[in-house]
């Protein structure tokens, strides 16, 4: 019998291959193509099926190993005569005498894919007990042994791999290079790394909240890669867009782009803004983001008055940006969005009638997002990450709001409804604006943001400056305390009638007095939103 030895340096003649997949893409075709090479094929239930199905002959595991599929298929390929045939070395004389003493024979090439467990959970509905009956034992270990042991065996895990496999099997006479071994059992290792992280994260989901910690003492990171784009913030730079496969919230990283240009890394950064604070909103909202801020935000009882209001608050601004909408765009917002220059929109629906409005604009990238049910529940799971040299920031998601029943009026006069209104809307669209944030609005629509100032007077005198409709009258948000009057002076010089922030300055009488001084209302929330 043959021992599978090198038929020339570096490179592996493969006589035997084990296969056992789930998922039976191309298994035909492979299998096809490795008996043209004589190449003698073990399998296991559903795959060996499917290879006598297309007459193709198969030798059955059990056949090798003595012992039949047990336990509901649990086990299978755990058995030494399999593992051995793996993991042998092939140029170790003592592992070659065992192999011939116990009569096990070598396997060269393995192939196998997992139980789909990502599939199932990833499903609606799904129960932890069918979520674990989708957890593969003895394929990790399968894939672990033959990745292991590269330098003799080859292992194929993806189904885009087997003509490629194939390929150079037939143009080598059955061999595969170390080369090709050597990327297959990288990419296999990664494999069995991220099947395994998967699974631990869905169980985490699964704990009570006082059972695992939001911040885990090891965080393991297996994302998706979904995307290659462009290039990076800037052309020198590589980028691409990967997707955490257990996300089940709406998402612009899961959006559908069904038109346009194609995403560049920044369009990603600033859909992904835009999309975030239009869904804080439960009346038709839009957003106009440039550069991650918002520059513009108007609700209405149309969306295509909540764009109007939007645009209006800056449309110098606006020009080139992004729109976050949330709401199926119909006909006559299409129409005001195709009256000017807009990079991107990510929106819940496109009416037809829109779409064919939308389309007349060749470039205009458009993003399709899962419809949301109502409020969108705050996620524990979720969190946001931050990398810096030599390792990463990690922490919960801001996904407070507003808690009507522990603010605080701090001066004399108490803020009018429709003053309380346009602060809570002020306050949401300030924790999306890039610290130091002050943002001046109404009760429908932004008139003027200071973001990403160094002090907070500047903030609310930048917030003064880019207003465009008059200010009087106005209420403002502040995404943390001020630390000195000035920024409430500068408010009151503009007219405006109601702040609200969270307090804890060693200077909060100082700026309750400049409140007071000017009749402006001042709200405390307690809550602080920087946005870094």
């Amino acid at each position: 019998m043959s021992t599978g030895l090198a038929s020339e340096k570096g490179s592996v003649h493969v006589r035997r291959a084990l296969i056992s997949v789930s998922d039976k893409a191309g298994l035909i075709e492979l299998a096809s193509a490795l008996q043209s090479l004589s190449i003698e094929i073990i399998s296991t239930g559903g795959t060996a099926r499917a290879l006598r199905e297309a007459n193709i002959p198969v030798v059955d595991v059990a056949d090798i190993t003595g012992f039949p599929e047990m336990l509901d298929g649990r086990v299978k390929t755990l058995h030494p005569r399999i593992h051995a045939g793996i993991l042998a070395k092939r140029d170790d004389p003592e592992h070659q005498r065992q192999l011939r003493e116990l009569g096990l024979l070598p396997i060269d090439l393995v192939v196998i894919n997992l139980y789909p467990f990502e599939a199932t959970v990833s499903k609606s509905g799904v129960t932890l007990e069918e979520a674990i009956e989708q957890i593969d034992i003895g394929g990790p270990s399968l894939i672990r042994a033959a990745a292991k042991n590269f330098e003799d065996v080859a292992i194929v895990v993806d189904p885009a791999d087997y003509t490629t496999v194939s390929t150079e099997l037939q143009q080598a006479q059955g061999c595969l290079s170390r080369a090709c071994r050597l990327h297959l059992a990288t990419k296999a290792f990664a494999h069995v790394a991220r099947y395994d992280a998967l699974i631990a994260a869905y169980l985490e989901r699964q704990c009570g909240e006082a059972d695992e910690p939001v911040l885990p003492n090891l965080l393991d990171l297996r994302l998706v890669k979904v995307k290659q784009l462009r290039y990076g913030e800037n052309p020198h730079q590589q980028a691409a867009l990967y997707c955490d496969a257990l996300a089940s919230e709406p998402s612009v990283a899961g959006a559908q782009q069904l038109q346009g240009k194609e995403l560049s890394f920044n369009n990603l950064l600033d859909l992904d803004a835009a999309f975030a604070l239009s869904k804080e909103f439960d009346e038709p909202a839009v957003v106009v983001v440039k550069h991650t801020n918002p520059c513009g935000v108007g609700i209405g009882s149309r969306l295509s008055e909540a764009y109007q209001r939007a645009l209006s608050a800056d449309p110098i601004s606006a020009y080139g940006g992004v729109l976050g909408l949330n709401r199926q765009v119909d006909a006559e917002t299409a129409r005001e969005i195709a009256a000017t220059f807009v990079e991107a929109i990510v929106a819940p629906g496109y009416h037809e009638a829109a779409l064919a409005i939308l389309k007349e604009k060749k470039a205009l990238r458009l993003l399709l997002i899962e419809p949301w049910p109502g409020t969108i529940p705050p996620d524990r799971a979720a969190r946001e990450l931050r990398p810096i040299v030599g390792g990463m920031l990690v922490q919960e998601r801001d996904q407070v709001d507003l808690n009507p029943n522990t603010l605080r009026v701090m001066t004399r006069r108490e803020p009018t409804d429709a003053e309380m209104r346009a602060l809570r809307f002020a306050w949401r669209v300030a924790k999306h604006v890039k610290s130091n944030a002050i943002v001046m609005t109404n009760d429908c629509a932004t008139v003027g943001i200071g973001a990403g100032q160094m002090s907070r007077v500047d903030a609310c005198r930048l917030a003064v400056m880019k207003a465009i409709s008059p200010t009087r009258g106005t209420v403002l948000a502040s995404d943390a305390f001020f630390p000195f009057r000035d920024g409430v002076d500068t408010a009151a010089e503009a007219g405006v009638t109601a702040i609200i922030q969270p307090g804890g300055s060693i200077r909060d009488a100082e700026v309750i007095q400049a409140a007071d001084a000017a009749n402006i209302a001042m709200v405390f929330t307690g809550i602080r939103h920087f946005r870094h």
